[in-house]
């Protein structure tokens, strides 16, 4: 005996709505990915505000989701099917941008001036040569770039999950408005996380600028040294190294 439509649409509408709202959830996860923080975390800590830090986050998830939503259209409009080695070399370029993201927070110059009588010599990162940390130019579109290596690097593994399982059920319909959620997700879900490491650069340049100093060398150093390793193991992968 088969069960009334409006039942059988109600499980289908039941199925479609968990399927998208696993997405959503995976999405969130998916911001607090090491490689992601690590990259981002440098642009934050540029930042002087929590607004603009949230900002970061913001712009990184347009640029990582556009990104998916491009390779979804190959994959599941096109049919096109991107090879692992191809994924790992789109990897190592994640290790190499993050590497110089660190590399470009390093970037440090002596500033002497005097002052009631008295030379004073001070440590200044690059770019706080510019009012707030903040940039000019493509600068504010640092973050959208980042996303979008990030977005193409993961969208092997993701189209991949996509087409094995909810476009096997749903069709490809079901595929495009599982990125976009997954999308809509990360999106979030960096906004938040960018806030918080926004946190500790805020409150540290209003209480002591030499605070902000410090993190923003240990930030500098942690993400080079993160990219360096995630580097090796990918050209490992590669067999190259």
């Amino acid at each position: 005996m088969r069960p009334p439509p409006v039942y059988t649409d109600m499980l289908m509408n039941e199925s479609l709505l968990a399927t998208l709202g696993f997405g959503f959830v995976l999405g969130l996860k998916h911001a607090t990915e090491a490689d992601h923080l690590a990259a981002v975390s440098t642009i934050v800590s540029e930042r002087r505000s929590i607004w603009h830090s949230a900002v970061v986050g913001a712009l990184w998830g347009i640029g990582h989701t556009g990104a998916l939503l491009l390779a979804g259209f190959l994959v599941l409009g096109l049919g096109f099917v991107i090879p692992e080695r191809v994924a790992d070399f789109l990897e190592l370029g994640v290790a190499v941008m993050i590497i110089v993201l660190g590399m470009r927070l390093l970037h440090m110059h002596i500033h002497k001036h005097a002052h009631g009588g008295k030379s004073h010599i001070h440590l200044h990162f690059e770019d706080d040569r510019h009012s707030g940390g903040a940039h000019s130019g493509l600068g504010g579109w640092r973050p959208v770039a980042v996303g979008v290596v990030h977005g193409l690097a993961g969208s092997a593994a993701l189209t991949l999950l996509v087409l094995s399982q909810v476009v096997h059920y749903g069709g490809a319909g079901l595929g495009f408005a599982y990125l976009i959620v997954f999308g809509l997700g990360s999106l979030i879900g960096m906004l938040l996380m960018s806030s918080l490491i926004g946190l500790p650069f805020c409150f540290g340049s209003r209480l002591l600028h030499r605070n902000v100093l410090s993190l923003r060398l240990l930030t500098a150093i942690l993400s080079t040294g993160f990219g360096v390793v995630y580097a090796l193991r990918t050209l490992e992968k590669l067999g190259m190294f």
